[in-house]
């Protein structure tokens, strides 16, 4: 028998504020455990929860982009349930009435079409804190830091098949948060993390099988991988006429596995009741029409455009928009020289290969987008070929100095001269005859050798284009 995947996935993104949902401690990550706790987000008898606003205000911002309705009016619930790194036994979350709904992405499948992915609802909640484990002691520790972090938990529904789409769709989800500013998507530390649910169900039947519930993937790989694993391994247990049982696994990656970890609950095991502290969230149309203003450019408008204006395939408007700092970069560089092509080919080739070694992102690359595209005026300008831009553009990184000064200190001026390149020519082909002899032949592949030397010879500093035209008179 034949199964067929059925994926959905709940994302959990940090709202990038300065404090916390329901009270004034920071959010700042990396401090001494518990320094960042008050008796609200610990708590204590007595207090009440204050909403951030801020962090409403990028909910709705992050409804909008995902287009979703955003509600007019929401409120907030209690999730409870006892976990030692929940302080309050309860968890302050949406259940009834979320703050947005009935949304959609559409990610593209590796023939070229597209499929939307619905979006069941995205709704508001603090985050827990985190349980530290002592591996020499049989103790753990618990770190309140996070506890009362503002999230949005963002939940698809389930139209995903295969561990590639639900890859896709968390790519563009991710770029999406960081786009509208409303969470750095830093995901090894928590800021975006993702749950999967999937079942498998016989092919052409309607109705889902029993699910299992991935927990905590943080990077995208690991959830290609998770998801793959997974529907091995119910595949297995349903082909050897066993049943699959609803929990919820971790993934392993020193086993590239998943284990499981619980059983998994239902949403009554929780005991959802209205939050009596909180009251109905008011967002009005004045508000709603502000926040979807504010909005910048999204990533598949930002691609389409790029597509447009600049004649790109949608391979390299992707990657060029694959972030909004990589995309503003890019235009910098282009709109100061006349190839946008050129521009786009350094940033794809030599730029992104330095923030792959560098383990940087592009807002922390020591060039900016005028020193680079100072450098590719001088390529266009014919004053120095593609070998001596790489060595500047090496040069630049580690020093800062401009392109026109590393050029004339270290003479990497390009020889256009006519005469000077013919003679070079005419000297490189006479101490080659055999060589010579070889490409009237038929060898033609020794271009490339005959060019290679002429560079030698010039220190690399000949123009292509015309020593191409002179070895090709040359050996007619």
């Amino acid at each position: 028998m034949q199964f067929e995947p059925v994926i959905g996935l709940e994302v959990h993104a940090q709202l990038d504020t300065e404090t916390k949902i329901f009270c004034s401690c920071s959010t700042g990550f990396g401090a001494s455990p518990n320094a960042h706790t008050c008796p609200v987000c610990t708590g204590m008898p007595g207090v009440l929860p204050v909403l951030n606003k801020k962090a409403v205000t990028y909910a709705i911002r992050t409804g909008l982009a995902t287009n979703c309705k955003v509600a007019n009016e929401s409120r907030f619930d209690r999730k409870n349930y006892f976990y030692p790194d929940l302080p309050k036994g309860y968890q302050i979350t949406q259940f009834a009435a979320p703050i947005a709904e009935h949304g959609h992405l559409t990610i593209e499948l590796d023939d070229g079409s597209e499929k939307r992915i619905g979006i069941t609802r995205i709704h508001m909640e603090e985050d827990a804190g985190k349980l530290i484990h002592d591996p020499d002691r049989p103790r753990s520790m618990v770190d309140l830091n996070r506890t009362g972090i503002p999230l949005v938990e963002i939940v698809s529904e389930p139209d995903l098949r295969t561990p590639k789409e639900a890859g896709s769709y968390l790519r563009k989800l991710h770029a999406i948060v960081r786009y509208i500013g409303v969470c750095n998507g830093n995901m090894e530390e928590g800021s975006f993390r993702c749950d999967a649910n999937i079942s498998l169900r016989p092919v052409g039947r309607k109705a889902f099988g029993t699910r299992t519930e991935l927990k905590n993937l943080n990077s995208f790989r690991n959830v290609e991988k998770a998801i793959a694993y997974e529907i091995q391994r119910q595949t297995y247990v349903l082909e050897e006429g066993g049943e699959v049982i609803q929990e919820t696994r971790l993934w392993d990656t020193a086993n590239n596995k998943t284990v499981s970890m619980r059983s998994k609950e239902e949403a009554h095991d929780y005991r959802y009741f209205p939050e009596p502290d909180l009251v109905p969230l008011i967002v009005d149309d004045r508000w709603m029409e502000e926040v979807r203003q504010s909005l910048p450019e999204l990533p598949d408008a930002k691609r389409q455009r790029f597509m447009d204006d600049y004649a790109m395939t949608a391979y390299d408007a992707s990657v060029l928009t694959s972030s909004i700092a990589l995309a503003d970069f890019f235009e910098q560089t282009a709109k100061e020289i006349n190839e946008p092509k050129l521009a786009a080919n350094w940033i794809m080739g030599p730029v992104l290969a330095l923030l792959k070694d560098q383990e940087t992102t592009i807002t922390s690359l020591p060039i900016t987008a005028d020193a680079l595209a100072e450098l590719l005026k001088l390529i266009e300008a014919g004053k120095i070929n593609a070998n001596a831009a790489k060595t500047i553009f090496d040069r630049m990184v580690t020093t800062s100095e401009g392109p026109g000064k590393i050029v004339e200190e270290m003479g990497l001026e390009q020889v256009s001269d006519q005469g000077e390149l013919e003679t070079i020519v005419a000297e490189v082909l006479k101490a080659n005859p055999d060589e010579v002899e070889s490409y009237l032949g038929g060898k033609t592949k020794l271009m490339g050798f005959f060019m290679g030397q002429i560079m030698k010879k010039s220190r690399g500093k000949a123009d292509p284009k015309i020593v191409t035209q002179i070895l090709k008179q040359r050996l007619k």
